[in-house]
């Protein structure tokens, strides 16, 4: 099989030789999420067959979806699983695919002075940014930090402006864990923002935390990391508080039972070492490609469902459990 794969692969190539100097480029947009460990697996596949290239526009989840409907790139990628409604959009002509990559965690990232840790229970972070807590030296969070000196500065808000699988989990869990919330603001990859400002992609709501005084936001996990932000612990289902970690996000997905389409949540997940704020983000393919597109995606999915996995923890995103990776595999070997 392996085999046939990469003699498909080496005859798109050459089919496509004629028309781009002997380099097939196939193009993907969506999730700002994953984009740290899609560059570099983007990267070493190239090197690794380098008669191909994948281009990758870090756009949020909600234009990856919208991009791979209109069939103008090879490939989305959504950190929210599509809907029903949206996979029935006539434009898609075919069967869209869900294809988990890696795992994740959504952080509430803040920037408040003499404040290096802090915990956070769900109660408190759905009424901060429900607007309803004001102030860093409320109760409320003064209750869950009683050793911290929390001064009586306001908190200004940071939300995604963009349509984002990272505000669609986040706002998931906040659903999960506050009917508030779920009455005002539900869940979505946008939603109308009770509170706070907007930045756009991961990349700006961590910069707009990084440069406002007692703000507080949420990104994924490796972008607290690479802009030394410090990120809150928050109190589990078990009624543990937990800070995000590759070890935590696989305690979250260790009881999923994953469905066919993969199209699943795993936000407040049970289990004491599980950290609440965690997703599967997916590639969004199409199951029948034209030209070379498809021998070249399912190369590079089979790849990235293998050999793939093994640079995620060092970027702070957990591989696929190997039942999830297994059960990938046999549906990406379905794309023609």
């Amino acid at each position: 099989m392996r085999k046939i794969l990469v003699a498909a692969v080496a005859a798109a190539v050459c089919a496509a030789g004629a028309r781009a100097a002997d380099v097939i480029t196939l193009n993907g947009a969506g999730a700002t999420f994953p984009y740290p460990i899609y560059s570099k697996w983007f990267d070493d596949y190239h090197k690794l067959k380098p008669g191909v290239q994948i281009n990758y526009q870090s756009i949020g989840s909600g234009g990856g979806i919208r991009q791979i409907t209109e069939r103008t790139v090879d490939f989305g990628a959504t950190d929210g699983p599509m809907s029903d409604q949206q996979l029935a959009d006539p434009k898609i002509k075919g069967k869209l695919l869900h294809i988990p990559t890696v795992m994740g965690a959504v952080v509430p990232v803040f920037n408040v002075a003499g404040v290096d840790s802090l915990n956070l229970s769900p109660e408190t972070l759905a009424k901060v940014f429900l607007g309803e807590i004001t102030r860093w030296n409320d109760p409320a969070i003064a209750k869950d930090n009683p050793s911290a000196a929390l001064p009586g500065e306001a908190i200004t808000v940071v939300h995604r402006s963009d349509g984002s699988g990272t505000s669609f989990c986040f706002t998931d869990y906040l659903s999960k864990v506050s009917r508030d919330w779920e009455k005002k603001a539900g869940k979505g990859a946008s939603v109308n923002w009770p509170a706070g400002i907007g930045g756009k992609g991961n990349e700006g709501v961590s910069g707009l935390v990084k440069q406002t005084p007692g703000s507080i936001g949420y990104v994924e996990l490796i972008y607290a990391e690479q802009n030394k932000l410090a990120h809150a612990a928050v109190k589990n289902a078990a009624g543990k508080f937990v800070k995000a970690s590759v070890e935590a996000v696989t305690a979250a997905a260790a009881g999923v039972k994953m469905p066919s389409d993969f199209r699943v949540s795993i936000v407040n997940a049970k289990g004491e070492k599980a950290y609440p704020i965690a997703t599967f983000t997916w590639l969004l393919v199409h199951q029948k490609n034209t030209g070379g597109a498809g021998a070249i995606l399912k190369d590079f999915l089979l790849w990235m469902l293998d050999e793939g996995q093994k640079s995620a923890p060092a970027l702070g995103y957990a591989p696929l459990p190997k039942q999830v990776a297994e059960k990938a595999r046999k549906l990406a070997s379905t794309v023609k």
